[in-house]
């Protein structure tokens, strides 16, 4: 009797449907027909206007996306304007067809753009994302195929018989499903602050600052998510009083078996909090040496001159020795050393080393370049041309060798010789040993 009830409700439902789809076409849907369309130019007019406006001044992504309808902002005013309508049509007592399909389809619109831009602000190049995007599009395009058909309702009233007694609690296969989506949906909506927030305060901002704006960036997104977690978890039923003992749990979990992990979290907020390294600074670790590209929660990217990305667990920063080249003051120093002759002339020795210095654009004024007579070696004169550069990120090795080139060019120019090594080798005498003789 069951099984024979839901068969004549399905089918009911369905010839509902098809007293929705018949009006569709008849001659009084085109005055419907004519306010959507002015809908969707209303919509995309404001769109464009808006984007227009704030292209200097904002940058909203998930709103406006790359282009006029790729964002999420079209599809929700097309839905409230399309809502306006359909109340100004109730309010004159018009016939509705196109709306009541209209507007269920523009709810799934508006969520799928939502959540999949989201998402993609979110998580940056993460592989799941596709995954993720497509999951969301199938399963809110279902829905909405339920929701006009009619099959909806008589599906969750199914599901809703569905149940068990977990505790004192009753739960159902539709409480669970109403659950999930609700705890989705206010993840969604956390993700979407917490980015929205990360990204004002990341823009515009360098070195120290970018690298405070990260950490109050870092917080903001842990506790919104934190939030949106428990109040999901709320939502699908499950008491949160239970979660003390899964605290403790975890808790014994982190002290046993992720000591590493946890520390590598930490570190990473007392790096951004204390900054001692910052994004941009030049820093060597581990005998590698690169400049700080991002600060993560658990890992710093340093990036090398020659393009290789290094991932170092935050913990290092914290447990080990680093050199920062940056930390106090971005100015680095470097020097070019070079023997010559001791007959040159010291004099004119000194101004070429000066003028090669200062002849590089990278070398500051501010220090300047200072010339030394370090060192009476075995072989020559020794000179040490110190200069400063308030680039290091820009290559060591490049500015060096450049100094060092017109170096050798204005010694040769000038007669003054760069030795080569001299050792003076003695070779002792051989001994004279006496005749041995015989005895008698």
């Amino acid at each position: 009797m069951a099984e024979a009830g839901m068969v004549a409700s399905v089918s009911g439902r369905i010839r509902d449907v098809q007293t929705w789809l018949s009006p569709l076409t008849e001659a009084s849907a085109l005055a419907e027909w004519g306010a959507l369309l002015a809908c969707v130019v209303l919509a995309f007019l404001l769109v464009w206007l808006l984007r227009r406006s704030l292209r200097a001044d904002l940058e909203l992504p998930v709103l406006f996306g790359r282009q006029l309808v790729d964002g999420a902002l079209f599809p929700l005013l097309l839905l409230s304007l399309a809502y306006a309508t359909q109340a100004a049509f109730r309010a004159l007592d018009l016939p509705l067809a196109v709306f009541r399909v209209a507007l269920p389809v523009l709810v799934s619109l508006a969520v799928i753009r939502v959540g999949v831009k989201v998402l993609q602000v979110a998580f940056k190049d993460a592989p799941l994302v596709r995954t993720l995007e497509r999951t969301i599009s199938w399963l809110v395009w279902a829905a909405m195929v339920l929701w006009v058909t009619g099959l909806l309702p008589a599906m969750l009233e199914e599901l809703d018989r569905i149940s068990w007694t977990v505790g004192s609690a009753k739960l159902s296969v539709r409480t669970l499903l109403e659950g999930t989506l609700t705890a989705g949906a206010v993840l969604i909506v956390s993700l979407w602050i917490s980015s929205a927030i990360e990204g004002q305060l990341l823009k515009s901002a360098e070195g120290g600052d970018l690298s405070l704006r990260k950490a109050v960036s870092n917080a903001v997104r842990a506790l919104l998510v934190g939030v949106g977690l428990l109040l999901g978890l709320s939502a699908v039923g499950i008491d949160l009083t239970a979660l003390s003992v899964l605290g403790g749990a975890i808790g014994v979990g982190v002290g046993l078996g992720l000591q590493k992990l946890a520390a590598s979290y930490v570190s990473g907020f007392v790096m951004l909090a204390e900054r001692s390294v910052r994004i941009g600074d030049s820093v060597r670790i581990d005998n590698f040496e690169g400049r700080i590209t991002d600060i993560k929660a658990r890992y710093t990217i340093v990036r090398a001159l020659s393009g290789r990305e290094s991932v170092v667990p935050n913990e290092m920063f914290i447990g080990n020795r680093i050199e920062n080249l940056s930390l106090t003051d971005p100015k680095v120093l470097q020097q070019c050393m070079v023997s010559v002759g001791y007959d040159s002339d010291v004099e004119l020795v000194m101004r070429l080393l000066m003028q090669a210095a200062s002849a590089q654009p990278r070398v500051l004024a501010d220090p300047a370049p200072a010339v030394h007579l370090s060192n009476f070696g075995s072989d020559g004169l020794e000179f040490t041309l110190n200069y400063w550069i308030l680039d290091p990120e820009n290559g060591q090795g490049n500015l060096r060798s450049d100094v060092n080139l017109v170096v050798l060019q204005s010694f040769r120019e000038h007669g003054i010789e760069i030795p080569f090594p001299q050792r003076v080798v003695h070779q002792a005498p051989k001994a004279v040993t006496a005749p041995v003789t015989a005895a008698p």
